[in-house]
């Protein structure tokens, strides 16, 4: 008895530590500097990368990463990189690495990740791990003077949806269910080892200036603006066709209802007057009737992703048009000294 019981609390102890929700992505020093070199390599091409680590409680640790190859849609090239991944997990296994798939990494132009593919991505890891989390890192943005680092995962309200592929304007107003609730961002901890910060720590009293430090100083900020806008724009010509889709359907939908009007109300008039003569009255709804075919309603999710694609690009213009504010403000200030 003592054996179910130790069992029986195990069981209970597993399900709450999986139950318990993800509140840090914990990445070591190591696999961000991995992540940071593939994505500048390549850039402006778009890779990725495994992440690999452990799932502790509320706490996802990313020990380990490695690229993918770039490869085109082919479904043997497809079939080598799956490969390749299991290849490449049985080395890092026999060395004594961690090799636990906790998620992937994946580069981006000005923040241009939000996509029906990244998405898809995710359910298709769903499926084989309950929690795993996208790494984005963009190259354009951390030459700004920032490390555009940040930890994605899908929300579990948004998860559940997808399942059923529903996507209209009724269940997403009954799960109350907006643009901002698709992704969750995960507060991101760099950890190191002791001896790694200690030997940081030797070498920073000795550190010059780098090239990184005076880049910070620029004054010129156009060309990562007329990107931003740029994609902006388009974003705004897309949301404006998503739009027009919409429209189409309701024009057709009313259209539709007033021709139903119309066919209920000679239908009725005929049954009226075989009523009168004493004949049996016709049903008032055909179903073999084209005009009483329900017409799909166009799917939310691309105009969802749009408003969150263009909600990010104003961010990022907002961001770095007050920091080029806050440098002219300080060279003016120079200047007049």
């Amino acid at each position: 008895m003592a054996a179910n019981m130790a069992r029986s609390f195990l069981q209970v102890a597993a399900t709450e530590e999986v139950a318990s929700p993800l509140r840090v992505v914990q990445i070591e020093g190591l696999a961000i500097l991995k992540i940071i070199k593939h994505c500048k390599e390549f850039s402006p091409a778009l890779v990725t990368g495994q992440l690999l680590g452990l799932d502790v409680g509320s706490v996802l640790e990313v020990t380990n990463c490695f690229p993918f190859p770039i490869r085109e849609e082919d479904e043997e090239i497809e079939a080598e990189g799956a490969n390749y991944q299991l290849e490449m997990m049985r080395c890092l296994r026999e060395v004594n690495v961690d090799n636990n798939t906790v998620g992937w990494y994946q580069s981006t132009l000005f923040g241009s990740y939000q996509t029906v593919e990244l998405i898809e991505t995710f359910m298709n890891y769903q499926e084989n791990i309950k929690r795993c989390v996208c790494i984005i890192y963009d190259p354009s943005r951390s030459n700004q003077g920032v490390l555009a680092l940040k930890a994605l995962k899908l929300s579990d309200a948004f998860m559940e949806l997808h399942r059923k592929k529903n996507f209209t304007g009724e269940t997403l107003r009954e799960k109350n269910l907006s643009w901002v609730d698709i992704f969750e961002e995960i507060p991101i901890k760099v950890s190191n080892s002791a001896l790694i910060s200690a030997f940081m720590t030797e070498l920073e009293a000795d550190t010059p200036v780098t090239q990184c430090d005076y880049d910070r100083l620029q004054l010129s900020t156009g060309p990562f603006m007329e990107r931003n806008m740029e994609f902006l724009i388009e974003c705004m010509d897309d949301l404006s066709m998503e739009q027009q889709k919409f429209q189409f359907y309701y024009r057709s939908l009313s259209r539709q209802q007033s021709q139903q009007q119309a066919w209920l109300q000679k239908r009725r008039a005929e049954n009226a007057a075989r009523k009168a003569s004493g004949e049996d009255p016709l049903p008032e709804e055909d179903a073999a009737n084209p005009i009483f075919k329900p017409l799909p309603e166009p799917s939310r999710l691309e105009s969802f992703l749009i408003t969150n694609q263009i909600s990010n690009y104003c961010n990022q213009i907002n961001g770095v048009a007050g920091q080029s504010f806050n440098r002219l403000y300080l060279m003016k200030a120079l200047h007049e000294e």
